[in-house]
């Protein structure tokens, strides 16, 4: 398959997944809920439920992930405190996009709809941040929190690859490796995001989407929500034609998880990158700001990608992402270092 051809054809299934389709009623059972406790006694328990949960619908949720709940409640009173920021100080970090990194403001536009996001959003990716942290007298302990913070979402998410590398006959610490934080090749990113609160008139208007229908480029993507503030659904299964989406429930205590494209290519399609959105609020339901934090692992630059049974050509993970990139969005701009 040519570049071409790939980029027609992702662009197309994206373009599709803009309708409405159906919303399944809230099903409790829906998303695999797996809890990490005892997680070395338990490992092969909770590698067969990681495995069906990300080969039947893509999606899960952790619970039992080691994570203090006042550490992520701190998270996110800092996010709210970065997007509570005078307008002009969080302009002093614009948004890089070759990097990945930085401060944009209604400027992700989706294949699926059409139409800029509802969010303004920070994007971290660790070896890409010179001159893009906040400066320390504008939000002080800022950068160390989150820093911090960065390096305990990496755990649990090498905990949840090391599951799958099992599975998939890789080596324990492959995936590891793979995104090992001291290279600095180093791409994965944690993500603040604030979606902004909705007037009547907004929520009665056809066509606001909040985030519009997406698969991720990364290898596993941890999500943290609020209780309360929901919108986020999945479609398991991509179909394109008729979609159903399912409801996933936002909750303190639970991260919820999504297989991304990338470790879609590298289990040779056993595990699924499912279209996911962010619905807007229906009239009665809460319209106020909604915040989130998602941490994208995706392997590093220089890595290699080859699939246990070669269903793919070897890509590195730079020009894989860069396809993907340019799959929906169109860019002609090479990336730098």
């Amino acid at each position: 398959m040519t570049q071409a051809t790939y980029a027609l054809d992702e662009l197309n299934k994206e373009a599709r997944m803009g309708q409405l389709g159906v919303e399944k009623v809230a099903d409790g059972d829906a998303i695999p809920k797996i809890s990490l406790r005892d997680f070395d006694a338990r490992r092969a328990e909770i590698t067969d439920q990681l495995w069906a949960a990300a080969t039947e619908v893509g999606f899960f949720q952790l619970v039992d992930h080691g994570l203090p709940q006042e550490q992520i409640d701190e998270a996110f009173a800092w996010s709210a405190r970065f997007f509570d920021l005078p307008r002009e100080v969080k302009e002093k970090t614009p948004l890089r996009k070759a990097d990945n990194v930085g401060w944009e403001f209604s400027s992700q536009v989706r294949p699926s709809v059409g139409v800029p996001d509802q969010k303004e959003s920070y994007q971290i990716t660790k070896p890409r941040m010179d001159g893009l942290w906040p400066a320390e007298e504008d939000l002080p302990g800022f950068r160390a929190f989150m820093d911090g913070f960065e390096t305990r979402c990496w755990e649990v998410a090498m905990q949840v690859l090391s599951c799958f590398a099992d599975r998939l006959g890789f080596e324990r610490d492959f995936f590891a490796a793979a995104h090992d934080p001291s290279s600095p090749e180093y791409q994965s990113t944690l993500r603040l995001v604030h979606y902004f609160p909705l007037t009547e008139e907004q929520v009665a208007a056809p066509g606001l989407w909040r985030a519009g229908a997406h698969t991720d480029f990364d290898c596993l993507t941890l999500l943290f929500q609020r209780e309360g503030q929901h919108g986020l659904q999945v479609c398991p299964g991509r179909d394109l034609d008729a979609p159903e989406w399912t409801p996933v429930p936002p909750g303190d205590d639970a991260i919820t998880c999504n297989i991304g494209d990338m470790l879609m290519r590298w289990s040779d399609d056993q595990l699924l990158s499912n279209f996911h959105r962010v619905r807007s609020p229906l009239p009665g339901e809460y319209t106020g700001a909604r915040y989130s934090i998602p941490f994208f692992a995706q392997a590093n630059r220089d890595v290699v990608i080859r699939t246990p049974q070669g269903k793919y050509e070897p890509i590195t993970a730079h020009d894989y992402l860069w396809q993907r990139i340019t799959a929906n969005y169109g860019t002609r701009r090479e990336p730098t270092a």
